[in-house]
């Protein structure tokens, strides 16, 4: 598995470093889908000139990202690109061994499930083999979009599924992470903070999980939201039950949340010595919340407050801002049981409706698909919807230049593709949600169910 992981790796920081020395890059660093107000890697160089005549960054209103980002690129500004393929890279092989270890987990909580005649006797085909997950997680670090036909074979079951698609969607060599490193976006940073948080939980390390959650949370605040599946992770890790009257899942809860706020507390504090100042404070979060600049991105936010009469705008922020932390407590009591898959659902949720979103937070979600690849079966709309996908991340800048160049087009075209493409990444998550769902019931009732009069039962999820 070594030889592959090595051998890609290689060809991803080849295409990078290709990338790097074309005209492309200069076009991919000005693209609104890759870029935003937040991230561009434009407004961090003009951070730095700030900060070398001596003026605070944040002294203005170009630069929102944080004192260590700026304080980071101060001393490798020389190295960018090669800091950004390496952090690409780390992103990617964190996610290779937390999945890896991951895998470990599922099988044998499922071994341990089938000694113990949980499941039901006709399952056999749903249960998920050694052979199948042994791949999964090279397909999650490497592999660029495909559409596969493959035959699917279990150890359990002799017969052979018929031939079917699945839809692999992964890292490194995802055209949106590609994209993200060439025009040196620091949402690649926050992706890879994002995957060392996800490698501390998996491989149970309570204190290293609540550092890089604080970390993840004082890059870009709404990975707060992952606090919920981290906890559960490790409760179960710890093999303490979730009950709200048990001391040892108070005490376990304050524990990490002490270590979570005190880590926060610390880089906060590293942030005010650094600059001598709280100005990255309104500059930063409240940048991040107040959603001053509507430059158009992929996002759902731009044009909307863009048409909206200014003394409303405060009550629908707050609204829209709500979205990301809506969600959380609903599916945290719903998927208890399935902490992984939940901060895989509250992922692609930050992608979506956080207020500057790029294609770099969508293929961090994305690479999480090769893990629910055996809830193929189970899913609706998966081929229309990758195709939703697709065309609108080819429409986007055909559309922007009609709008911007040709003029003939206007903000309402760009917009229609931007709602477009968030409507299909919201009904894929729905698709695996409900694909979960389904798998987990019939594991405990049966894959074919029956009514009391003995015919065929349709299972209805509500």
């Amino acid at each position: 598995m070594a030889a592959p992981l090595v051998l890609v790796i290689l060809v991803a920081v080849t295409v990078r470093a290709v990338l790097y020395r074309s005209s492309l890059a200069a076009f991919i660093s000005e693209r609104v889908e890759v870029a935003s107000p937040l991230n561009a890697w434009k407004r961090v160089v003009e951070g730095l000139a700030l900060l070398d005549l001596g003026v605070s960054p944040y002294s203005g209103a170009i630069f929102h990202e944080t004192p260590l980002i700026i304080y980071l690129f101060h001393f490798l500004i020389e190295y960018a690109e090669l800091v950004f393929m390496i952090t690409d890279v780390l992103t990617a092989v964190a996610l290779y061994l937390a999945i890896q270890d991951f895998n470990k987990v599922v099988f044998k909580k499922q071994k341990l499930l089938i000694e113990l005649d949980k499941y039901a006797p006709d399952v056999a085909e749903l249960i998920r083999t050694p052979m199948e997950m042994h791949y999964i997680p090279l397909k999650v670090a490497l592999f660029v979009n495909l559409l596969l036909h493959i035959h699917v074979s279990s150890a359990l079951n002799t017969q052979f599924e018929s031939e079917k698609q699945k839809f692999f969607q992964s890292y490194l060599l995802n055209p949106y992470t590609v994209m993200s490193c060439v025009a040196k976006s620091t949402c690649t940073i926050n992706n890879t903070v994002i995957a060392f948080f996800i490698l501390a939980t998996i491989k149970g390390s309570a204190f290293l999980s609540a550092v890089f959650l604080a970390l993840a949370t004082y890059q870009s605040l709404y990975p707060l939201t992952l606090f919920a599946p981290a906890l559960l992770y490790l409760l179960q890790r710890q093999f303490i039950p979730v009950k709200l009257k048990s001391k040892s899942f108070w005490l376990y809860t304050m524990q990490y949340a002490a270590l979570y706020l005190c880590s926060l507390v610390v880089i906060i504090c590293l942030s005010f010595f650094l600059l001598n100042s709280w100005d990255f404070i309104p500059s930063v979060y409240g940048f991040i919340l107040s959603v001053p600049d509507l430059t158009p991105n992929i996002g759902l936010f731009w044009y909307f407050f863009a048409e909206m009469f200014e003394h409303f705008s405060l009550f629908f922020v707050c609204v829209f801002q709500i979205n990301v932390f809506f969600y959380t407590i609903p599916l945290a009591v719903k998927l208890k049981e399935h902490p992984v898959f939940f901060m895989f659902v509250q992922i692609a949720i930050i992608s979506i409706f956080k207020s500057y979103p790029t294609v770099g937070d969508i293929a961090l979600y994305m690479a999480f698909l090769p893990v629910w690849s055996h809830l193929y079966r189970f899913l609706r709309n998966i081929f229309i919807l990758s195709c939703v996908l697709i065309v609108c991340s080819l429409l986007f800048p055909v559309l922007w230049h009609l709008w911007i160049y040709a003029g003939s087009a206007n903000s309402n075209f760009y917009y229609a593709i931007t709602l477009t493409f968030n409507i299909g990444q919201i009904l894929l998550v729905s698709d695996y949600f409900y694909a979960f769902l389904r798998r987990e019931y019939y594991l405990t009732h049966g894959l074919y169910l029956t009514r009391q009069d003995g015919t065929e039962a349709m299972l209805v999820l509500k």
